[in-house]
């Protein structure tokens, strides 16, 4: 039975089955209490990019917190969120140069659409709507929420949420030949939404190259060039949701370096800090601190948290950073992920295998339909741990994203493993 104390997310509660329980994680596994060892498939949650139990990771963490643990950051500053702030920077395209800090994923989107939003009305533009993609998912705070594709997840609290432009996100696959056609009509449709309303649309929202939680769903790096174009020639703002694809996911640092765009609001979490410890960061261009800097009260941006850039997460998140310099695996998986597609395309039930460096996905056709209740999620969720691995489908979509700290023969091992669950 599940522990009496204890109510597990995204899960329904009544009839849940035994949750297994870890005892330890090392490098690409997790070890069970009942002795048997999986690999790690999906990073928990797309956190672990380096690994379980780093001890490069671990030791910067003991060593900040024999100086400093914690201390408010309001007024205050420490040494490791300079360093953080600073390797950021450094790797962020063009003029991402001002860091602010929060705890999590969707905070972090939350404070871009709050920055977003006041740095209109403090140029006395009153923007009010963000134009944002179907199926997208960018966190379960109100405004996250808000900007995502209105689902289970979200239903109960729709009228709640305020309203949103939503556009179609331009999903492909290996053999899509349509591609092209549905990234112009996509950014026509953009291009009228704008010119039509010069003064409604504060920004537009994206997670770039892939959109996590709503089924992997992959898209083109000119899809994101041509979205970049039409964002500087109508005058809104380009936020990028790196919260997931961040931190050499995509086959590069960020999404945005692949693709060769400059938004104008980055966020990030998630691999941050190797998935030790929670800490996120949204990361704004120049001109948009500048808006900012005033000493009238109003046009000051009010928000903040307790552990707002706690020494041992932003110690955490530097340490990763450097090793991250020394990874190369980040920049290989894709290779070896494009070397499965005729294998996995020879089974019917596959359609739409798509790769985008370290994430390889693909759908198993199911005649209910695509969803995120499928029971082909319910089937392989409990099929898997015999099969040393942990994958968690997203419905009917099957995802591969492990750890950077995995060998060559270790991922087609795990392929195997999971060509075995279809």
């Amino acid at each position: 039975m599940p522990h009496k104390n204890i109510w597990h997310p995204f899960t329904i509660q009544k009839n849940m089955p035994e949750p297994h329980k870890v005892v330890k994680g090392e490098g690409i596994w997790l070890e069970l209490d009942d002795g048997r060892r999986i690999i790690d498939a999906v990073s928990s949650w797309w956190v672990n990019v380096l690994g379980h139990g780093h001890p490069g990771i671990a030791e910067a963490i003991y060593e900040q917190a024999l100086k400093l643990e914690q201390v408010m950051f309001a007024g205050f500053t420490h040494e490791p969120a300079e360093q953080l702030a600073e390797a950021l920077a450094e790797k962020l395209p063009g003029s991402l140069n001002k860091v602010f800090y929060s705890d999590n994923g969707s905070t972090a989107i939350e404070v871009a659409m709050k920055m977003t939003f006041q740095y209109w009305q403090n140029k006395g533009d009153k923007r009010t709507t963000f134009i944002c993609f179907e199926e997208a998912y960018h966190g379960d705070t109100f405004g996250a929420m808000s900007g995502s594709a209105r689902s289970v997840w979200s239903d109960m609290f729709e009228d709640w949420m305020f309203d949103v432009e939503f556009v179609p996100f331009p999903e492909t696959w290996i053999g899509d030949e349509e591609v092209g056609a549905k990234e112009d009509a996509i950014i026509d449709h953009i291009e009228k939404l704008l010119d039509e309303n010069p003064h409604k649309y504060a920004g537009i929202i994206i997670e770039p190259l892939i959109q996590g939680a709503g089924g992997m769903r992959m898209c083109r790096s000119e899809f994101l060039q041509k979205l970049h174009w039409v964002n500087r020639q109508f005058n809104t703002l380009l936020i990028f949701d790196e919260v997931m694809t961040g931190f050499g996911r995509t086959g590069d640092w960020f999404a945005s370096i692949r693709a060769q765009v400059e938004p104008d609001i980055v966020c990030l979490s998630k691999g941050i800090s190797g998935g030790f410890l929670p800490i996120s960061v949204t990361v704004v261009s120049d001109e948009i601190y500048d808006a900012f800097m005033t000493d009238e009260p109003l046009k000051t941006f009010w928000h903040g948290h307790s552990y707002t850039a706690n020494p041992l997460g932003c110690a955490a998140s530097v340490a990763t950073i450097k090793l991250l310099e020394e990874n190369t695996m980040f920049k290989e998986m894709e290779g070896i992920h494009l070397s499965k597609h005729d294998e996995i395309m020879s089974f019917d039930e596959v359609e739409k295998f798509r790769v985008t460096g370290t994430v390889a996905a693909f759908t198993i056709k199911d005649p209910e339909g695509d969803s995120y209740l499928s029971s082909v999620s319910d089937r392989i969720k409990k099929e898997c741990i015999d099969k040393e691995v942990l994958i968690r489908p997203l419905g009917n979509t099957v995802y591969l994203m492990p750890p950077y700290c995995i060998s060559e023969d270790e991922l087609h091992f795990l392929w195997r493993k999971t060509m075995e669950l279809i």
